[in-house]
């Protein structure tokens, strides 16, 4: 074990791995981090992922400050209102979010290869491409080492696997670790927002965030994502002047292809999928989305035929089980790696960034000397993995993420359905339960204990 600052090995340059190597490297502390993919711009990395007060706040404790104004520069304009709809259109429930005025305390839209381009800048020399983990060896000396496909190898005192949910670090770490299936799938597109498909919206879900509660199991959720640039990359004209300083600035941009949209996910218990769903890809996977709709609004049926074919993704979505208390060591995990959730609650991105600050706060008394390096991982782990498995039990337990759940049976889901619909209705319409709303998910979302 190094009796210094200890040089930490990142396998993975996701959210969490990517925010931990920026406070790494503001505390002095040596970092190398090991991607898979071969160039900063691969990956279907184009979606929205909800930026809330804990992840926030991770980022700013971690990323220089001027990166950090970068960051919020590139969010996508903030909803305005969190919606309930009918698969018709019809507005079962509004309620109206926090402006963005606080640096932390919102919630942020992001597109994830945005936020990716801005968590690589000035990490040149940090981060390696084109490096496929494939198994690490703990040494008598303390040290470990990362091997990879290539046959070139890494070693450091620490190894942190910020390798996702199907982590290779994870499956020689901890082999009894299970990720299961939750039962449903997702098919995710993209639909570039121009003044037609802008039209399609009532007013309300094109400035927020909207969930589809649709008849017979098909859900929905739409986010409308609008950025500071234009479908060119040019600062559109009425960003103000700091704003649009920042983003010329900004090495990222063109490595960034990121576009005005509206991300409209369809999601279901599996078997109302066809078999080979997950091998369709393409205006075939869009026609399947379009097929379980049939009986949607006009409008929304639109949307999904204007959407960008290259962009449609199906997702089987996965769970962790609660694992067993193991013995620290010079491996920990981090993120996915560890507790992958359902997108049921909408934390899973902030959980990582949580992480993240947490491992680098006692990694930072480790380099001063305070507590062991082994001590250090110790007390991350103690803390991170009851949140973790927590945030897990709790995206799985939200309606419509289980594939088991009663939303999906014959007879007894629409009595689901209508129950759901009717407790965002009353809670809509009753101000004193619709500020406890609001409240309660900023609560969560910024929730540190």
């Amino acid at each position: 074990m190094a009796s210094g600052p200890p040089h930490v090995l990142i396998i993975g340059a996701g959210t969490g791995g990517l925010c931990l190597a920026h406070g790494l490297r503001r505390a002095g502390i040596s970092v190398a981090v090991y991607e898979r993919y071969r160039t900063r711009g691969e990956g279907l990395l184009g979606y929205r992922v909800g930026i809330g007060p804990t992840g926030s706040k991770a980022l700013r404790e971690c990323l220089p400050p001027e990166l950090f104004d970068v960051y919020l520069a590139t969010c996508a304009r903030s909803p305005r209102y969190f919606n309930v709809i009918t698969q018709r259109l019809r507005r079962t429930a509004s309620f109206t979010l926090r402006p963005d005025t606080d640096p932390v305390e919102t919630e942020r839209s992001v597109a994830r290869m945005t936020l990716r381009q801005v968590l690589l800048t000035g990490m040149e020399d940090v981060v390696h491409f084109d490096k496929t983990f494939t198994r690490y060896e703990q040494r008598d000396d303390g040290t470990v080492t990362a091997h990879f496909a290539d046959g070139s190898t890494a070693t450091g005192d620490l190894l942190v696997a910020a390798d996702g949910t199907h982590s290779a670090v994870r499956r020689q770490y901890l082999p009894h670790a299970v990720v299961r299936d939750a039962g449903t799938i997702n098919i995710a597109t993209r639909v570039p927002l121009t003044a037609h498909t802008r039209q399609l919206l009532p007013e309300r879900v094109e400035k927020g965030i909207s969930l589809i509660f649709g008849a017979g199991g098909i859900m929905g959720v739409l986010h409308v994502m609008e950025f500071k640039w234009d479908r060119d990359g040019e600062i559109k004209p009425d960003v103000g002047d700091d704003d649009a300083t920042l983003l010329r600035n900004w090495p990222g941009r063109r490595h960034d292809n990121t576009r005005d949209n509206i991300n409209f996910i369809i999601w279901s218990t599996a078997r109302r999928f066809p078999p080979d769903v997950m091998q369709r890809r393409g205006e075939d996977l869009v026609q399947t989305a379009r097929n379980l709709t049939r009986h949607w609004h006009p409008n929304l049926r639109e949307l999904l035929a204007r959407s960008d074919p290259g962009s449609a993704l199906p997702i089987r979505v996965a769970t962790s089980e609660p694992v067993p208390a193991w013995k620290s060591s010079t491996v920990t995990l981090l993120g996915d790696a560890i507790h992958t959730m359902t997108p049921g609650r909408g934390v899973g991105a902030n959980t990582a960034l949580r992480d993240a600050a947490l491992l680098c706060r006692q990694l930072r008394q480790a380099a001063a000397g305070d507590k062991t390096l082994l001590q250090a991982v110790a007390d991350y782990e103690a803390a991170m993995v009851p949140y973790g498995f927590a945030r897990v039990a709790d995206s799985l337990n939200r309606s419509g993420t289980s594939g088991d759940d009663r939303m999906y049976k014959p007879v007894v889901g629409r009595l689901a359905l209508l129950g759901a619909r009717g407790y965002f209705g009353v809670t809509s319409r009753v101000p004193r339960l619709a500020r406890k709303f609001v409240n309660d998910f900023y609560t969560y979302r910024g929730e540190e204990d």
